[in-house]
């Protein structure tokens, strides 16, 4: 975390604390006596002694003086004289641990006895629990908004910025070096992110140096079987004319060999050609049993445009690869965005032991005597090798998706629809 945000963070953190404590009691509830009225209660029983001393008020429940204040006569001796009500501290014992105030009464200069002032201890203390209960939610109320801000800030900070990288991982993974990696340089991984997209910029340029190497070694096979392939030919073609009109045995059979040995160079020079292909059988395959409710996320890793329509797939189990899946949807969207570059629909559902999706863009589709022909090898359709808009490729993206369908015991078929072109992929459904 850097200086400028451990500062600000202090400072909210302080404004709070201020605001908390400014909301809090700053005192205890004030239970005091009023030592007036005290004084008057005690000047009176002092001057009405021996009447009290007599029991009649006791004993007929009458107190006409201070029956606002609850108190307790008691004489020396410890025997108690009056009381307003029943149930206060007749005890002197009782009455100094409730914290009583005690006032003696003096008759004659002489000290005869005492008056217990009673003290709500049980309301103080619910009082002042209270006040403990309303202070301890103000802390636990502060405490909570400033564990949830800080839980905000960190999801912002820190957890968003790795779920991108998370999912910029699976897309390089998945050979998808296309889509950039956002920056953010006010996260705490702006410096990180950065170095990853240079990386993602340099394997980019690594993989397009390698297909442009790749690419000249296909024209060199190609132009150097051409090449041999028409001077063999026309000694092909030499030796079966001397063939028809020769009428020596011997040199017939020199003449037999010769045409077999031209047939042998032909043959070998178109086996080396297709052996450059055989490279793509590399890409391994590991099916194992997954959920269709991955697929959503794979399409939406490929959808860097955000192209697709919303869509929903059935629940499934499904045999696949989730990575070489993830590069078929790839091909196929990408396709969508440079051949027709319009909204894309996905429709999906379950038909016997398949579970069957859709893809379907809204562009000029493909003509109907191609159809056949694009899942080959290095075949591009003639508006593509005409179009000079349209980015330039090696005509593998389907023959691969083909390919890859076929390892995880499915299909791919290409075909026309009302309103534009239409990929059918089939999943196969484990039981």
């Amino acid at each position: 975390m850097r200086a400028k945000e451990i500062l600000i963070l202090a400072a909210i953190t302080a404004v709070l604390a201020i605001l908390v404590f400014s909301m809090m009691p700053q005192e205890a509830p004030n239970v005091s006596l009023n030592m007036r009225k005290v004084n008057e209660i005690v000047k009176t029983i002092a001057e009405n002694w021996d009447d009290l001393r007599d029991d009649f008020y006791y004993k007929n429940g009458i107190l006409p003086f201070g029956n606002e204040i609850d108190y307790v006569v008691i004489a020396n001796g410890g025997s108690l004289v009056a009381a307003t009500r029943s149930g206060l501290n007749e005890q002197f014992n009782d009455a100094v641990r409730n914290r009583d105030t005690l006032v003696d009464v003096i008759v004659g200069g002489e000290t005869v006895g005492k008056v217990v002032f009673h003290n709500d201890t049980a309301r103080v203390m619910e009082q002042n629990r209270q006040h403990n209960n309303f202070t301890l939610a103000i802390i636990c109320m502060f405490l909570i908004f400033a564990l949830a801000g800080y839980t905000f800030y960190l999801h912002f900070t820190l957890l968003r910025p790795f779920e991108k990288m998370q999912g910029f991982a699976r897309r390089i993974a998945a050979g998808n070096l296309d889509i950039p990696l956002e920056m953010d340089r006010n996260n705490l991984f702006g410096a990180f992110t950065e170095s990853f997209d240079l990386m993602r910029e340099e394997l980019h340029k690594a993989r397009e140096n390698e297909r442009e190497a790749d690419r000249c070694k296909k024209e060199l096979v190609a132009s150097l079987s051409h090449d041999i392939k028409t001077p063999v030919a026309s000694i092909k073609s030499a030796t079966e004319l001397m063939l028809f009109t020769i009428n020596n045995e011997e040199y017939r059979e020199q003449l037999e060999e010769i045409n077999a040995k031209a047939e042998q160079i032909n043959s070998l020079i178109t086996d080396m050609f297709h052996a450059t292909l055989e490279e793509l059988k590399k890409l391994s395959v590991s099916v194992a049993e997954i959920g269709s409710d991955v697929i959503p996320n794979l399409i939406r890793y490929a959808d860097y445009e955000k192209r697709v329509r919303p869509f929903e797939i059935p629940g499934c189990l499904i045999s696949a690869d989730s990575l070489r899946l993830q590069q078929v949807f790839d091909n196929i969207i990408s396709n969508s965005y440079k051949y027709a570059g319009t909204d894309i629909e996905v429709r999906a559902f379950i038909e016997e032991q398949y579970l069957i999706m859709d893809i379907t863009d809204h562009g000029p589709g493909v003509p109907d005597d191609e159809l056949p022909f694009l899942t080959q090898k290095f075949y591009r359709g003639k508006e593509a090798s005409k179009n000079t808009s349209i980015k330039s490729g090696y005509g593998l993206g389907l023959y691969i998706c083909k390919y890859l369908m076929e390892q995880m015991s499915g299909g791919i078929i290409c075909e026309n629809c009302q309103d534009g072109f239409t990929v059918r992929l089939m999943l196969r459904l484990t039981v």
